[in-house]
């Protein structure tokens, strides 16, 4: 049972890097990618579809780790306090600033609100590096800091830009698809970029846990036996969605969204 709740806490959290790791890397270019208002709503549109079924897969992810892995849980919640505010803090400012967006009169509150997406979703990326450095250092009761800590969350923020403009390529039309493109490069095929950059980011929670002693903090059999099938069935299903939600966004975005 520890081992299959070990491979669901991964799959978890390699499904939420790997696909929301798209929109935090969309929105972190949001500036860059959109020039105007126009152009910004059309970026919005190409991550709005998916971002609320993105963000199921952390909520799955702190669900395992809470449910099957309580120690680990308090020594997150006790040592990796400000990190974890800053990360929530960053995810809740990105949420308001995209579903307010719409619901404002004017440009400067547009672009108020799109500052606050930009904001959230660079604090969510470096606190995700801050985060990740700390694990994979095997002491996930105290922050990481000093160089190491600067140069772990500089690289994971590159990499979900990096991310985002290969989900740009993709999805964008108009001025903001050249300009993604001008970063992205001539590939083979277009969705290559995206691809290289999921399996970084998809690597990196694995990478990390490896250097946790899951199996030795999980929790007691009787509570695993309990939980462990129950996620077990609903995991698929939750991945089902998520399929079915990206096949049918598949398309490149020519106008505004729902958002």
């Amino acid at each position: 049972m520890e081992t299959l709740a070990v491979a669901l806490l991964a799959f978890c959290a390699t499904g939420w890097f790997v696909l929301a790791g798209t929109d935090i890397g969309s929105g972190m270019l949001l500036p860059w990618l959109g020039r105007g208002d126009s152009e910004r709503r059309l970026v919005v549109a190409s991550f709005a579809p998916f971002f609320l079924g993105n963000e199921v897969w952390l909520v799955a992810t702190a669900g395992v780790l809470v449910g099957c892995f309580p120690a680990l849980e308090g020594e997150l919640l006790s040592g990796q306090a400000p990190v974890l505010v800053a990360l929530l803090a960053g995810w809740i400012v990105r949420d308001a600033g995209l579903w307010s967006r719409g619901r404002g009169p004017g440009a400067r509150w547009r672009a108020a609100c799109d500052a606050a997406v930009t904001a959230g979703s660079w604090a969510v990326a470096l606190a995700w590096g801050l985060l990740l450095a700390a694990l994979l250092t095997g002491r996930p009761y105290e922050p990481a800091t000093g160089p190491v800590a600067v140069v772990a969350a500089a690289a994971v923020a590159a990499l979900f830009a990096a991310h985002g403009l290969g989900f740009a390529s993709l999805r964008l039309t108009g001025a903001p698809y050249q300009r993604a493109r001008r970063l992205v490069g001539r590939a083979a095929r277009p969705w290559h970029p995206l691809a290289l950059t999921a399996v970084l980011l998809g690597g990196l929670p694995l990478w990390a846990g490896s250097a946790l002693p899951l199996a030795e903090q999980a929790a007691a059999p009787g509570t695993l036996a309990l939980l462990v099938p129950a996620l077990a069935v609903v995991t698929p299903l939750l991945a089902a969605v998520q399929g079915w939600i990206w096949y049918a966004f598949r398309g490149r975005v020519t106008g505004p969204s729902y958002l």
